[in-house]
């Protein structure tokens, strides 16, 4: 599938902190292009995965002690959390598990949730294996501190002012280019300064067919 319509080149990464987030999704790409030419097929995740944690071992981001990372505070369905010592941050080890065949989507999902939601955005601090043993990006968010979840009434408000609208009573939400999926209450905070924040949803670009 092509973003391009949805996410310019020049937006990839563009707020990491060096580049690695841009720097992934480009080698991620490049493995994918091969893989392409090779085997005429986009089902390279795996290879992928392979190739970053080579990437991250040269490039000397592999972390192989997690638990320097923070404390573990909660297993999702994707990610692995852990709190900073210093309660700046949350920090996720992502598994790619909403990556069905390559890791397009992963990067450019992050990509797009930064665009849209700075004040809560993802930076790509490196890799390493989660519990499970599994190669997973390392993934760093500010701690918000928040006072409650968001309703639901208060998410399709804050999402419509954004200018998406709520679709299939509510189970995702579009603004005719992205879709906004996942946007409940326990990933949707409302902080102690009264704003709300996105700090865990499923983004893609919109179907052209719907």
């Amino acid at each position: 599938m092509e973003y391009d319509g949805v996410l310019q080149e020049d937006d990839e990464g563009k707020d990491e902190a060096g580049g690695l987030l841009a720097e992934a999704s480009a080698y991620a790409r490049t493995v994918l292009e091969s893989v392409q030419a090779l085997a005429g097929t986009t089902y390279c995740k795996g290879i992928q995965i392979r190739e970053l944690k080579k990437l991250a071992q040269k490039r000397g981001c592999w972390i192989d002690d997690v638990s320097s990372l923070g404390s573990f505070a909660d297993r999702g369905s994707e990610n692995e959390v852990y709190l900073s010592f210093d309660v700046r941050y949350v920090i996720k080890l992502n598994d790619f598990r909403h990556s069905d065949d390559n890791l397009s989507a992963f990067f450019t999902r992050m990509a797009i949730h930064n665009r849209l939601f700075p004040d809560c955005a993802y930076e790509l601090i490196g890799f390493a294996e989660n519990r499970d043993g599994k190669t997973c990006a390392v993934l760093q968010q500010p701690f918000i501190h928040s006072d409650r979840e968001a309703t639901e009434e208060e998410i399709a408000g804050t999402l419509a002012l954004m200018g998406f609208m709520p679709q299939q009573e509510g189970e995702y939400f579009t603004d005719g280019k992205i879709d906004i999926f996942d946007a409940k209450p326990n990933n949707v905070l409302h902080s102690e300064d009264n704003h709300f924040y996105l700090i865990d949803t499923i983004i893609c670009p919109a179907d052209p067919a719907d």
